[in-house]
């Protein structure tokens, strides 16, 4: 396997500044998390939802598209998401002169679906995520657009491994660090780059119940599909796992964990007491394991949490935080 190596993470650090932001690291304290945690157990945030588009995928978005050839750029480019990879596509499209055509679910938030045409990107919406990526390959037959996938890739993983290289740099001697599992391309990213740099480090992947294709993955000993998504965390909810960044999950990764939606809406409402953050499931997934089944190992170390962005609107983040007041 062709693996990232610190000289190309540090590249494409380089390569996409002028378009991301270095997200800011916040050492959590106060009473909320002490009363889950005690005193000694130190915690940063890694804040990615501060970044462009909302969440870590203008990352990998970027590193891919500007890979392109100028004649390949101008054809367009497509993908398929939940939304945050629709918006980050949309975003790099925008700003690369380009256009993009985005293939998203008939479930999406409304305000995903808004942002996506906001940057100008064209919108389809489609039943399921099997059907989504069916017709995104038809798209990239059929118009020559370029498919920026969502999770899969060296150019990807380069993008979000740069996640991880802004965290080590600015905490040294992590004890661990926790991160979202969806298709496994943020994971595979910040744990190449936490090992190369931290390698004393432990690395945690978290994935909801309702969309486990990485835990099975792990068990099998290949990567693993499921048929459903049945979680409030959608843009975790990756229909299958794929060789390259399953690999490198594999390696570097040292556990998945589950958690369920219920802890994902109490980690929600933790994360808006705390630290007056308004948050998608997704992004509070983290914090979940760290006061959850990962809380004995890790009191009184020093642990990095991947908060990897939010795209939700009033309404749906109400909804969530009030099911478990």
């Amino acid at each position: 396997m062709d693996e990232p190596t610190i000289a190309e993470i540090r590249e494409t650090r380089a390569l996409i500044d002028p378009y991301v932001a270095s997200t800011p690291v916040w050492q959590w304290r106060g009473l909320e998390i002490e009363a889950e945690l005690g005193t000694e157990t130190e915690v940063f945030l890694k804040l990615e939802l501060f970044q462009q588009t909302g969440t870590f995928k203008a990352r990998g978005a970027l590193r891919g598209m500007l890979a392109l050839s100028p004649e390949k750029l101008a054809q367009g480019v497509t993908a398929v998401s939940a939304g945050n990879h629709a918006i980050a596509v949309s975003y790099a499209a925008r700003i690369l002169g380009t256009t993009a055509k985005v293939v998203m679910f008939k479930s999406a938030n409304p305000a995903r679906v808004a942002i996506c045409r906001a940057y100008g990107a064209e919108v389809e919406l489609m039943d399921n995520v099997h059907q989504a990526f069916a017709r995104v390959r038809e798209i990239e037959e059929q118009e020559g657009r370029t498919f920026i996938h969502p999770f899969e890739g060296k150019l990807t993983i380069l993008g979000t491994a740069t996640v991880g290289l802004e965290l080590c740099e600015a905490v040294p001697n992590l004890d661990a660090v926790i991160v979202p599992i969806g298709g496994g391309g943020l994971g595979a990213g910040i744990a190449t780059a936490v090992k190369l740099l931290q390698p004393n480090c432990a690395v945690y992947g978290v994935e909801p119940e309702g969309a486990d294709s990485m835990s099975r993955s792990f068990a099998s000993g290949q990567p693993e599909a499921i048929d459903a998504v049945r979680t409030i965390a959608d843009s975790l909810g990756a229909p299958y796992a794929l060789p390259y960044s399953f690999g490198l999950c594999q390696k570097y990764m040292d556990e998945i964990v589950l958690v369920d939606d219920d802890a994902l809406r109490r980690a929600m409402l933790l994360l808006f007491k705390g630290m007056k953050l308004a948050l998608e499931p997704a992004a509070a997934a983290a914090t979940a394991a760290l006061v959850g089944s990962l809380r004995q190992r890790l009191l009184g170390k020093r642990v990095g949490v991947i908060v990897c962005g939010t795209n939700t609107d009033a309404a749906t983040f109400t909804q969530q935080i009030t099911a478990v007041l």
